[in-house]
């Protein structure tokens, strides 16, 4: 699970190491940038192009990713 609601509010569950939230950061920031700096001819590669960067960030910014937490997985070291 993601996140769970306490009596003092939710709480995130990170699973995010250090290595792959700056991958994140890095890749975040390149597709967001992308469209901008080539130009896409499809409105639709933009938009996903800068979509996934979004994404990409957000997860970083909060050091947790719900795809890894429906997985079960974690990259941060134990």
């Amino acid at each position: 699970m993601v996140a769970r609601l306490t009596k003092t509010g939710f709480i995130m569950t990170t699973n995010i190491g250090t290595l792959d939230r700056r991958l994140r950061i890095v890749a975040g920031i390149v597709l967001v940038l992308l469209p901008f700096l080539i130009g896409f001819d499809s409105g639709l590669a933009k938009t996903l192009s800068i979509l996934v960067g979004v994404v990409l960030l957000g997860t970083a910014a909060l050091n947790s990713c719900p795809i890894y937490s429906l997985l079960g997985f974690s990259s941060r070291s134990k």
